[in-house]
C-alpha cells in the first residue's frame, strides 16, 4: 500500500534529520520522504516527515512557529553553542538569579537579526557551514531575521535554567543560549533541547520510532499517516466533482463557488474530491478561478 501524507516523528537524540528520513524510507518502502525543518542531532521531539506524493507539499508546509523546551548551562561557551562542542574557556562559577535572568530574556524578544552558529546546516556557496568549520576554513554567515515571541523561564537553579521558547522558523535556540551567555559575561551553551511543536504539529500527534516499527509489523502504519487533504489548514478546501477532477489532472483551471466565503480572498486553495482525496493545490488567476500548480 502506497502511503501519502505526513508522519510526525518524535525524534530521539543522536539522529540527524537525514537519519530520520532514511529510517522512515526503509520502514515505509517509500523513496520519497522529506523532513519539514532540520532538528539538531542532540535535540529530540517533533519532526514532521512528508511521505510519498505529500512531499510536493513541503514548499507550503515548512513554515510557521516552533515551540521548544530547553536547558541552558552558564559558565562557559562552546564552539557549537551546545554541550557537544569544545569549551572556549575555562568554566566560571556562577549562581543565577531569576530576576536578573528575566531581564536578560526580555532583551531577546521580538524580531531581530540572528547570526547562525558557525557549526550549523546553513549553506555557504552550497556547502554546509559545519563542514567548513570542521576543516578550519572561513565561515562567513549572514545574519537572518527571526522572531522570538516567548522566552518563559520554567526554572532557575545554580548555573542552569530551563526555558519554553516560541519562535519563528529558522531560529537557532543554540544562538539564543550563546547570546545569553555573552550578556551574562561568562558564556553559556545548550545542554538539552526538545521540540514540542513545529509547523502546527505537536507531540500529541507524534510517534516514537519504536511505535512506528510495531505498526509496520502489524500492517497498521497507515494509522500514523495524516492524509494530505488534512494538511495545510491555512488553505481553504474546495470540493470538486468527478468531472472537475479529470479536468484538473489535465492541467485545466477550476472555479470556486462564490458562496464559499472562507476562500474568497485566498491566493491558494486545496481542491479536494468528494471522497476526501487531495487533488491539487490551486493558485488564483482571477476572481474565483484557480490554476492547479501542484497536482496529485
Amino acid at each position: 500500500m502506497e502511503l501519502n501524507g505526513l508522519i510526525v516523528l518524535d525524534k530521539p537524540a543522536g539522529w540527524t534529520s537525514h537519519d530520520a528520513v532514511n529510517k522512515v524510507r526503509r520502514l515505509t518502502g517509500q523513496t520519497k520522504v522529506g523532513h519539514l525543518g532540520t532538528l539538531d542531532p542532540m535535540a529530540t521531539g517533533v519532526l514532521p516527515l512528508v511521505v510519498g506524493k505529500a512531499t510536493r507539499l513541503a514548499q507550503f508546509v515548512a513554515v510557521g512557529r516552533k515551540v521548544y523546551e530547553t536547558e541552558i548551562r552558564f559558565g562557559f561557551a562552546t564552539d557549537t553553542y551546545d554541550r557537544e562542542g569544545e569549551p572556549l574557556a575555562e568554566p566560571q562559577a556562577i549562581v543565577l538569579e531569576a530576576a536578573t535572568v528575566r531581564e536578560w530574556l526580555s532583551r531577546q524578544l521580538g524580531t531581530q537579526a540572528q547570526m547562525p552558529p558557525p557549526i550549523s546546516a546553513k549553506k555557504i556557496n552550497g556547502v554546509p557551514a559545519y563542514k567548513l568549520a570542521r576543516q578550519k576554513l572561513p565561515v562567513e554567515l549572514k545574519a537572518v531575521e527571526v522572531t522570538i515571541d516567548e522566552l518563559a523561564l520554567l526554572s532557575c537553579a545554580a548555573d542552569r535554567l530551563r526555558l519554553r521558547v516560541v519562535c519563528s522558523a529558522g531560529t537557532y535556540i543554540r544562538a539564543i543560549a550563546h547570546e545569553l551567555g555573552r550578556v551574562a559575561g561568562c558564556g553559556a551553551h545548550l545542554t538539552e533541547l526538545r521540540r514540542l511543536e513545529s509547523c502546527g504539529f505537536g507531540l500529541e500527534q507524534s510517534h516514537p520510532m519504536e511505535e512506528l516499527v510495531r505498526m509496520a509489523a502489524t500492517s497498521t502504519l497507515s494509522d500514523a499517516v495524516l492524509p494530505s487533504a488534512t494538511l495545510l489548514p491555512q488553505f481553504p478546501s474546495v470540493r470538486v466533482d468527478h468531472d472537475t477532477v479529470a479536468h484538473i489532472r489535465q492541467g485545466r483551471m477550476f472555479r470556486m463557488s462564490p458562496f464559499l466565503v472562507s476562500a474568497k480572498d485566498a491566493r491558494q486553495v486545496k481542491a479536494v474530491s468528494d471522497q476526501g482525496e487531495l487533488i491539487a493545490i490551486g493558485e488564483a488567476r482571477m476572481p474565483l478561478v484557480y490554476h492547479p500548480i501542484v497536482v496529485f
